[in-house]
């Protein structure tokens, strides 16, 4: 089974850098044909697909953020990292990790979500 958990602060400040980590456990980041995204949910609005990192260590983002978006990897911790900066209120939302299948282009497996709330 696997199992992700996001882990990071709840409360980031405006203009500063967002960092989350997803931990992977059941199943290894670099198993061929998967793929690891970030995820989020703004309040009242629906999830918006950030950006993801292959098993092949090859990254994609999001349009709309991928002038300030990084997404990386530690395989010896088994665990990708969101970088999100200049973060503004309008970036508060819950935030998931998720493992999407290369063939089907489906996500089988979510981390239960970590909300971050951007503030000053």
């Amino acid at each position: 089974q696997v199992q992700l958990r996001e882990s990071g602060p709840g409360l980031v400040k405006p203009s500063q850098t967002l960092v989350l980590a997803c931990t992977v456990s059941g199943g290894s980041i670099t198993t061929n044909n998967y793929y690891w995204s970030w995820i989020r949910q703004p309040p009242g609005k629906g999830l918006e697909w950030m950006g993801a990192i292959a098993y092949t260590g090859d990254t994609y983002y999001s349009t709309p953020l991928k002038s300030r978006t990084s997404i990386s990897r530690d395989t010896s911790k088994n665990q990708f990292t969101l970088q999100l900066s200049s973060v503004t209120p309008e970036d508060t939302a819950v935030y998931y990790c998720a493992r999407g299948r290369v063939d089907s282009g489906s996500f089988d497996y979510w981390g239960q979500g970590t909300q971050v709330t951007v503030s000053s």
